[in-house]
């Protein structure tokens, strides 16, 4: 929680000096209209996870089962670790910054950077510095997840579909299907067999290629533009 007033006050501090405005430039308000942005993108990364990790249960000849011993407290808990980490990941690479990149530099320019720096951080986040391989699909993956949670920000003028649509995907990605540092909780996979060397890329792919390139598309051609939140001075 301190990691997020942090970020915060940071954020609202780079606002002020640099461009004279406030958090609320990130788009938080109207609370309405930001709310559903916000659910429409957690209900369409969730929908992809899960259509994700049944693919990977069908490659594997797994099954998914119930955790007996989860409780609807550790449930909460975890989902609001997911909160937390999303929401500062969002403030970092969707947030104060990238509104000021844009002002100064143009979106074109602002958001190739923000997708970069998304895809070079989770290179230490995900523990593939080194493995080349991994490094170029983590990249890739990630990177063009990164591109369309930026573009969704500059369309939207406000950081809530990105966060929705981040939050979406870890929390069922983490919580409900336990893949998460957070051990077992919600669901656990029981049996099946191991990926042979091309199911396992097909399974890496499917997770970081095509979902990204998905979301992109939905960005891209089924968000409107934002023209009423221009006033709050986001330059396309």
């Amino acid at each position: 929680m301190i990691g997020i007033l942090v970020a915060i006050a940071i954020s609202w501090l780079l606002l002020y000096l640099i461009e004279k405005k406030n958090i609320l430039a990130l788009g938080f308000l109207p609370i309405s209209k930001r709310l559903k942005q916000f659910l429409i993108g957690f209900l369409i990364t969730g929908i992809l996870c899960v259509l994700a990790q049944l693919l990977e249960a069908y490659l594997k000849s797994s099954t998914w089962i119930l955790n007996e011993n989860m409780t609807v407290g550790t449930i909460l808990k975890s989902f609001w670790w997911d909160v937390k980490s999303v929401l500062t990941e969002e403030l970092i690479f969707r947030g104060a910054l990238l509104y000021i990149l844009i002002q100064k530099i143009g979106s074109k320019k602002s958001i190739l950077i923000s997708a970069i720096a998304f895809g070079i951080y989770h290179w230490f986040s995900y523990g593939v510095l080194g493995n080349v391989m991994a490094m170029i699909l983590v990249f890739i993956g990630t990177g063009l997840m990164g591109y369309a949670w930026a573009l969704a920000f500059l369309k939207t003028k406000s950081i809530m579909l990105p966060f929705g649509l981040h939050l979406g995907w870890n929390f069922i990605y983490n919580t409900i299907f336990s893949n998460g540092p957070l051990g077992e909780l919600l669901l656990i996979s029981k049996g099946g067999n191991e990926l042979t060397d091309w199911m396992s890329l097909l399974n890496f792919v499917s997770g970081l290629v095509i979902v990204p390139i998905l979301v992109l598309i939905y960005v891209k051609y089924f968000v409107k533009d934002d023209t009423e939140s221009n006033l709050r001075g986001i330059k396309k």
